[in-house]
């Protein structure tokens, strides 16, 4: 009879395109998945998923002087800054949770072959007096005009959508948007659109991993210098006042 002998596993060769020889060698080897390499990046903390924020307003009237100081103040001076002009969708979806997860879809208008991007807003946090800025999760992925039937197919509400066109700053890591938004007609294009107040909206905000609290003074910093023309603060949206229709 025959000795059964150990097989011993052999280098699987295999070519790609170019002709290079490619060799797998052990099978046992886990495979990294892309959420493996996710979670490792999480674990490294290396992931820009917190967002610090303050917003403010301004009035039509005085825009062209706080555009004028921001041009003086951030690093895009000589080519001036981003124009935008955007749709934003807001959807929401209620689990298990009794606060419902935001979504966020924005497309730009005026930039048709870009990607649209789907964007994850955690809840406030204002945290006590010393904290400079609002901290929240934020993970923002690419994707395509097909997200739209997805997110409902899931189960998501859309709650509102509109229209912002504005500019946008860069000063070092901090992003500074100066908004306008436009309410969208029911049923209308968004080319029909209508202003949702005289003033434009004001927001200074810097993405970065956790842990990075000391960024909020640097915003705090900076915020000073837009001062009096804009006030930008720690905004509670559930203190603010609900008017209802006339």
């Amino acid at each position: 009879m025959a000795s059964c002998q150990p097989i011993r596993s052999r280098p699987m060769k295999n070519r790609n395109r170019n002709g290079h020889t490619l060799s797998i060698k052990d099978w046992g080897q886990p495979v990294n998945t892309a959420m493996d390499s996710l979670t490792a990046a999480l674990k490294s903390n290396i992931i820009p998923n917190q967002e610090y924020l303050l917003q403010g307003s301004v009035l039509d009237a005085a825009v062209e002087v706080l555009l004028h100081r921001l041009r003086g103040l951030c690093d895009n001076v000589d080519s001036g800054p981003e124009t935008f002009h955007d749709h934003e969708m807001c959807f929401s979806i209620r689990g298990t949770s009794p606060q419902p997860l935001l979504l966020r879809v924005r497309r730009a208008l005026d930039y048709q072959d870009m990607p649209w991007q789907l964007r994850y807003i955690g809840q406030s946090e204002l945290g006590d007096k010393s904290r400079p800025t609002i901290v929240r999760s934020s993970i923002d992925v690419g994707c395509n005009a097909t997200v739209v039937e997805f997110l409902t197919e899931l189960g998501c509400r859309m709650d509102f959508e509109y229209i912002l066109r504005g500019y946008m700053f860069r000063k070092g890591r901090m992003k500074i948007t100066v908004s306008k938004i436009f309410k969208m007609g029911q049923g209308k294009p968004p080319e029909s659109v209508e202003p949702m107040s005289q003033s434009y909206l004001v927001e200074l905000s810097v993405l970065a991993p956790n842990g990075q609290d000391a960024i909020g003074e640097d915003m705090k910093n900076f915020a000073e210098q837009l001062r009096p023309l804009v006030q930008l603060d720690k905004i509670d949206y559930k203190r603010l006042p609900v008017t209802g229709p006339p």
